[in-house]
């Protein structure tokens, strides 16, 4: 009769650091050891077989990663700057320029034919602005004032802007959607404004029906320096762009 082998609790075999595939009996099976046990010693060999440092780079790849050693996620890039004139033309950011005027400081000039905004700081110095002014047959030339001024104004499209383009909405609550931009101040004797854009690629350009833009940035400067009754004067195509 075949005896079967038992273990004693103080043997130190493979079965208790492996656990044994067991019968329906509960006895050990052909085989006994699972891959693990033939796994460990094989490693066990080479590691023996190896000095220190071969055997940790042999083995690194068992060796979870440090923080350290972690590559960094892949970031995406950072969106283009947002700023509204960071595509503009240099000649149409704000700057201050040498411009000889009659007119007294504190004078919006603009020079509808060069698509530039001057304020007049005196001693023949002004702040310069890019603008976007009316298109062809919407340009204007005069002499009036300023008599409101409106941050993140609503907009109302006037009935003759309405007729000519009744897919208008008949109003737009003020905000960063608004065609009117940040600020507006208001041509007294017309229906025109001074005011900021949702579209900043107008600049420059004769795309409007006769209102003048600004960069929001440009136009929240411009009405820090502006006050209800300032003269604004409006030059013709023919003017040269002096005043």
């Amino acid at each position: 009769m075949r005896k079967t082998g038992t273990t004693s609790r103080n043997h130190f075999g493979p079965s208790a650091i492996f656990p044994t595939e067991e019968g329906r009996e509960g006895k050990p099976t052909r085989g006994a050891m699972y891959k693990p046990v033939r796994f460990a010693a094989l490693i066990g060999a080479v590691a023996l077989s190896c000095n220190t440092a071969s055997a940790e780079s042999l083995f690194a790849f068992l060796v979870p990663p440090s923080p350290t050693q972690i590559a960094p996620q892949a970031v995406a890039p950072a969106p283009a700057d947002e700023r509204d004139d960071a595509q503009l033309d240099p000649r149409l950011k704000k700057q201050i320029v040498s411009y000889p005027s009659r007119e007294a400081p504190g004078t919006i000039i603009i020079d509808t034919p060069h698509t530039f905004l001057y304020y007049v700081l005196g001693n023949g110095k002004a702040i310069r602005y890019g603008i976007g002014v009316g298109r062809e047959g919407f340009t204007w030339a005069g002499v009036k004032s300023i008599e409101r001024k409106a941050e993140w104004p609503d907009w109302y499209p006037p009935p003759e802007m309405v007729a000519r383009q009744p897919y208008l909405p008949r109003m737009t609550s003020g905000g960063p959607g608004n065609p009117l931009g940040a600020r507006a101040m208001y041509i007294a004797g017309t229906v025109y404004r001074i005011h900021g854009t949702n579209a900043p690629t107008t600049i420059g350009k004769q795309v409007s029906s006769g209102c003048i833009r600004m960069l929001n940035e440009d136009v929240i400067d411009l009405y820090s320096r502006v006050n209800v009754g300032t003269k604004v004067v409006v030059l013709s195509r023919s003017s040269g762009g002096m005043s």
